[in-house]
């Protein structure tokens, strides 16, 4: 969408198709105020893994870590 026009033409769609569970993600913690921080000591390597992963992905490192700590707590 590159105009205010263009996405109220969007919006005045009917979207109905579109609101399926399988066009939806969860999100949990992700939201919640980040009121504390951490100090992790890791490998370049393990670093430089996470970057990359975290890139494809379309996201900051940080937020990748967090990602993958509810998941894996999700389990």
């Amino acid at each position: 969408m590159n105009t205010d026009q263009e996405l109220e033409d969007f919006l005045d769609q009917d979207l109905t198709e579109y609101l399926v569970p399988e066009n939806f993600t969860p999100a949990t913690f992700e939201f919640a105020t980040k009121d504390k921080s951490i100090t992790l000591r890791i490998s370049s390597a393990l670093l430089a893994a996470v970057k990359e992963a975290s890139k494809a992905q379309g996201m900051s490192y940080q937020r990748y870590i967090r990602q993958v700590v509810e998941e894996s707590l999700s389990r």
